[in-house]
């Protein structure tokens, strides 16, 4: 009965985050997509959602999470110029290209969850944020960026947010590929600054 009940668990888990990537992904504001909407669309209760993911934004994180997974596994154990062996400013580089090629796939997930709000859900400190801004702060400083790395990283990081890359997309009809295209070279020029009390 135990193993039954892990199972049926399972199911309710992966129709939950299958539902939710639907309904974000049809709907023309994220904000209009609640947790009935999700719950109804999985066929479970709105209890289950909220035991197994506390809230909307922590449920918008498992269904990015799984998304971002395997680019992580790429810059944690992956070849370069995204892998631990390339040099820390093509890594950079290639790390703000990836984060620019997921969000602009998923975007309907990202304005979601960046727009999560919360105290609890704040992006700026939320696990993924830190830990992305610390290895791209170690990674500024490795390439010279002086006392200012952590500041470099938060802006590179700003230029990647899913609201302006969609606005970019959406409104201003810029290709993918022009939207990364001058993301690199806009981080390949901020790289090359000396800021102030640098040394």
């Amino acid at each position: 009965m135990t193993g039954k009940e892990r199972a049926d668990a399972a199911r309710n888990r992966r129709a939950i985050l299958d539902a939710a990537d639907r309904l974000f992904a049809e709907s023309a504001d994220p904000h209009t997509v609640s947790m009935n909407d999700i719950a109804a669309a999985a066929g479970v209760g709105k209890g289950t959602l909220f035991r197994r993911f506390g809230d909307r934004t922590g449920l918008i994180r498992q269904v990015y999470a799984a998304r971002l997974a395997p680019l992580r596994d790429r810059i944690e154990n992956g070849p370069p110029p995204l892998g631990p062996s390339g040099t820390p400013r093509e890594r950079i580089v290639a790390i703000i290209d990836a984060i620019a090629a997921i969000k602009l796939e998923n975007a309907h997930l990202m304005i979601a969850l960046e727009e999560g709000g919360t105290p609890a859900h704040r992006l700026h400190e939320s696990a993924d944020y830190v830990a992305v801004h610390e290895l791209l702060t170690d990674l500024v400083t490795a390439s010279g960026g002086g006392v200012h790395a952590g500041w470099v990283a938060h802006v590179l990081l700003a230029a990647v947010r899913a609201d302006l890359l969609q606005h970019m997309a959406s409104v201003e009809k810029r290709s993918p590929a022009e939207i990364r295209a001058n993301l690199q070279a806009f981080t390949t020029h901020t790289l090359s600054l000396r800021l102030p009390d640098d040394t």
